[in-house]
């Protein structure tokens, strides 16, 4: 097959991507910066299959293909940003930005505060809304701690409803997006029981065939055994 599906992780971010066997790893580099946010200059390329290190795509001549390396569907590049000048976690880590702080009394006396004119306009927390602010906040928080759960390949069982209303297929994103706010888990369904082709808002997070791609919160997704259902079984004769 000229043409993989292969896992690309770092750092900061995981996906699946299809790349042609015929790119030169320079090439290759280049379709990873957007993805991950590294300059090609600094990429450092290894290859798995699952969790095992298989080998590393570095110190090979410049026009070497990605086909000369024993890679095959589904398995997983790692990008490791070797930038020396870079600050580990400086996406992720709100505890590295340096912030100015006021006291809270002084801050509650100022009338040409953000606080002061919500107070003025019946706003935020002076409103009843807040509390449906405050909700979305735990929400997402109990998004995140069941995306923990959750892998790139995993097969799932997706809880769209009901008892009778699950569907199966395998994980193909997780993460953030830009449609919204966060967690979601981006689906290849085992049947055309879908929405899209792992794109939205034209925004590609994964690929699959169309009306088999659908993004689920991670509180609907169960991970396990669970096999692609036989739809003509002996057992529903």
């Amino acid at each position: 097959m000229s043409i993989l599906n292969v896992y690309v992780t770092s750092e900061n971010n995981s996906t699946e991507l299809r790349l042609s066997k015929a790119l030169t790893i320079d090439s290759v580099k280049i379709k990873l910066e957007p993805i991950t946010g590294i300059s090609p200059s600094f990429q450092q390329l290894e290859l798995y299959h699952d969790k095992t290190f298989v080998t590393s795509l570095e110190g090979h001549p410049q026009e070497t293909m990605l086909g000369k390396f024993p890679i095959e569907d589904y398995w997983t590049i790692n990008v490791i940003d070797t930038n020396p000048s870079r600050v580990k976690g400086q996406y992720n880590d709100v505890s590295l930005v340096e912030k100015f702080e006021l006291a809270d009394d002084e801050y509650e006396k100022r009338a040409d505060s953000v606080l002061a004119f919500k107070r003025r306009n019946n706003l935020g927390r002076f409103n009843d809304a807040a509390s449906d602010v405050s909700a979305s906040s735990t929400q997402n928080q109990a998004y995140e701690e069941a995306a923990k759960s959750i892998k790139l390949g995993d097969r799932c069982e997706v809880d769209v409803g009901g008892v009778s209303l699950k569907r199966r297929g395998t994980v193909r994103f997780i993460g953030l997006t830009e449609f919204q706010s966060g967690i979601w888990v981006g689906v290849q369904y085992d049947e055309p029981l879908g929405k899209n082709d792992g794109s939205m808002q034209g925004v590609r997070y994964f690929t699959c065939p169309p009306k088999y791609g659908s993004f689920v919160r991670p509180d609907k997704v169960q991970t396990g055994d669970f096999p692609e259902e036989d739809l003509f079984s002996d057992e529903d004769i």
